[in-house]
């Protein structure tokens, strides 16, 4: 299993969300860490961002970078994930 690094954004919003669901969303990033391939329909290659990775988790979606580190950018709403 690689190594998760949460951001400090993304550990404030499951902190503050319910925790059956940031308990949900933290078992399918492990899940992705694990095996890649295991989630092929919720995952997908952000375009025109170098090596970003969309979960999609219910109505939340995780932004990620897919490095030898999975690094945990953004856990939002799926109203407001691309927004800036």
């Amino acid at each position: 299993m690689r190594e998760i690094a949460y951001s400090r954004t993304a550990l404030k919003v499951l902190t503050r969300m319910p925790r059956n669901w940031a308990e949900r969303i933290r078992d399918k990033i492990r899940l992705y860490a694990d095996n890649p391939t295991a989630l092929a329909n919720n995952v997908k290659r952000l375009k025109d961002q170098d090596g970003l990775v969309r979960l999609r988790v219910g109505d939340w979606r995780v932004v990620m970078r897919d490095e030898s580190v999975l690094q945990v950018l953004y856990v939002t709403s799926r109203g407001s994930t691309y927004r800036e």
